[in-house]
């Protein structure tokens, strides 16, 4: 009889263990991934990867189904920004934008960003206004995007060896924003409208280059459409 009665309490143990367990602990694996993938603070996705091992995965999983990223408004650095961007193995569509809180990468996380699985199939990619990178971070990362289509670097001090990179790697780019960006020339331009036949429309409004310049574009690309009014109330790239 004794054996039983060691038996009996042994399942009444793991019985009230389970009574204490939280209810969202009893979630299946692919229903907590997906209510993760809900959260649109990577503060919270960071919390919630630090509750347990299981968070944890569940976190990966949520990331890895993600198609879009946002990083605007987020207060964000580069190892944070490159850590999730290699998660989102199946993401389309990145958004690094300094926001008002301020996305602070620099050309040491463009580089890191640069490395991930998810880079090569991109469609879209913005980094406006993001006053730390350069032509360094710019060119390598682009160098890589030979899918995309949407390309937000507005309110950056790129020069035109950023336009040339975009121009050799990227043929199916059908937009870019290229507001108050000061240090491209009018070479820069002629270089990705020459090489980007599947170039629909171009913002170039508070650029150094003279209007006789974007009348030799449309002489190239009669179809181009150049935009010089800062649309910047959406800085983020809107993918067709």
């Amino acid at each position: 009889m004794q054996p039983q009665t060691e038996q009996g309490g042994g399942g009444a143990a793991a019985a009230k263990e389970m009574e204490e367990e939280p209810h969202v602990e009893r979630l299946p694996a692919d229903l907590l991934a997906h209510v993760l993938s809900l959260l649109s603070s990577f503060h919270d996705l960071a919390m919630a990867g630090g509750v347990s091992r299981r968070w944890r995965q569940a976190v990966g999983r949520s990331l890895a189904t993600r198609r879009r990223l946002s990083f605007a408004g987020q207060r964000t650095g580069d190892d944070s920004a490159a850590r999730l961007v290699r998660a989102a193995v199946n993401l389309r569509d990145l958004d690094v934008s300094r926001g008002c809180w301020g996305c602070h990468i620099t050309d040491g996380g463009l580089l890191q960003i640069s490395t991930a699985e998810c880079v090569g199939k991109l469609t879209a990619i913005s980094l406006w206004g993001l006053a730390g990178i350069t032509d360094k971070g710019v060119v390598r990362l682009v160098s890589r995007a030979h899918s995309l289509r949407h390309l937000n670097i507005g309110g950056t001090f790129i020069t035109d060896e950023s336009l040339y990179a975009v121009a050799n790697n990227c043929a199916n780019l059908k937009s870019i924003m290229l507001w108050s960006c000061r240090h491209v020339t009018a070479a820069g331009l002629v270089a990705l409208v020459s090489k980007c036949p599947e170039l629909e429309c171009i913002n170039v409004g508070g650029m150094r280059v003279s209007p006789e310049s974007f009348a030799g574009l449309l002489s190239i690309s009669p179809a181009l459409r150049i935009r010089s009014v800062p649309e910047i109330v959406n800085a983020s790239v809107q993918v067709s």
